[in-house]
């Protein structure tokens, strides 16, 4: 990817965007650290895929082309199983129907081209909408964007072909590779919750969680991320309605009123 295709435009009232090295240097700084964890987790899906005796080329294909985190260990035990393809297709568009939500705040605006557009909308996970979404839209450039999602795909695929080659018999024993996800996604909260600590989105965000988890065991994610969302537009509505200004003449301005 030539660092002419990751600069974006200049909008209005906005930070030139930089290109080129700059960008990647903000990039490193912004997610160097979950890019490595990236490649770690990776290596444990690499070690997870030789485990169930599928071929060594299998787990950097799938990261490369599926790009789905938590929904590729699904998808490797459900091909060892011999899962039925529909199966296998709804399994993995419920695990990865949160992505329609976090397209409802992801700056896609920010990235310049349909090409990019294009690669920003499929690199789309868990952890570049962490990174990014967190961020005032005004400070991301086209290029710091694309930079940003293309290390942690890179992370990704470069650990599950790591993962691989080192095969099942060296790393298969190795313990907490498969919390190495879960740990990710802790400190990622952690982190956007120090960029903007809101209590009431931490207690939406929570209370969704345990609702879900009460009702809906086995679709825990979908249910929680339909209310969370639910609760986060009501609570738009209430604030903007309690913002708006009541019409002149209504007896909460004082105006006079009719005899």
């Amino acid at each position: 990817m030539s660092s002419t295709n990751v600069t974006s435009a200049i909008t209005p009232g906005a930070a030139p965007d930089p290109g080129g090295t700059s960008a990647f240097r903000q990039a490193v700084s912004d997610a160097g650290v979950i890019w490595f964890g990236l490649f770690t987790l990776g290596i444990g899906f690499g070690v997870l895929v030789t485990a169930h005796g599928l071929p060594w080329w299998l787990a950097p294909v799938i990261s490369g082309i599926v790009l789905a985190g938590s929904a590729e260990f699904l998808l490797i035990g459900m091909i060892a199983a011999a899962t039925p393809l529909a199966a296998i297709a709804l399994t993995i568009f419920l695990v990865n129907s949160r992505h329609l939500f976090y397209g409802l705040s992801f700056p896609l605006s920010r990235v310049r081209g349909r090409a990019g557009k294009a690669y920003s909308i499929f690199a789309l996970c868990d952890e570049a909408y962490a990174l990014l979404a967190s961020k005032e839209p005004r400070t991301l450039s086209s290029a710091r964007m694309l930079w940003t999602q293309a290390g942690l795909h890179a992370g990704w695929a470069s650990g599950s072909l790591a993962g691989a080659a080192l095969g099942a018999g060296m790393l298969g024993q190795v313990k907490g590779l498969d919390f190495i996800l879960t740990a990710l996604f802790i400190v990622l909260a952690m982190d956007a919750y120090r960029d903007h600590p809101d209590r009431v989105t931490l207690a939406l965000a929570l209370g969704s969680a345990a609702f879900a988890l009460l009702v809906a065991p086995g679709s825990m994610l979908l249910v929680a991320m339909s209310v969370f969302t639910a609760t986060l537009a009501g609570r738009h509505r209430l604030r903007r309605r309690r913002a708006t200004p009541p019409p002149p003449g209504s007896a909460s301005t004082g105006g006079q009123r009719d005899a």
